[in-house]
């Protein structure tokens, strides 16, 4: 049986970008690098910061030119803080 995907959610300021979006590549370019993350969380690279709360991490899909700021909850969500279209 294939591992379960994690669910993604959004921070309210990812989710104010997610809105401001218009264009299908990016839309596209969002998706594919959220599919990702969803699949392998630990994909992103963690970035230095706070050990207080969760861990930072930042994915790049350097094909789609798109960055993907998250964190993962201990349940296993996804939480996207902002979407960066490089």
């Amino acid at each position: 049986m294939a591992p379960r995907r994690a669910r993604i959610a959004f921070s309210d300021s990812a989710a104010k970008q997610l809105e401001q979006i218009t264009s299908e590549a990016e839309i596209h370019a969002l998706d594919r690098a959220l599919v990702v993350v969803s699949v392998d969380p630990d994909v992103g690279e963690a970035l230095p910061g706070d050990s207080a709360g969760p861990q930072l991490r930042q994915y790049t899909d350097e094909v789609e030119s798109v960055r993907v700021l998250y964190f993962v909850t201990a349940l296993r969500t996804v939480v996207v803080v902002a979407y960066i279209d490089s």
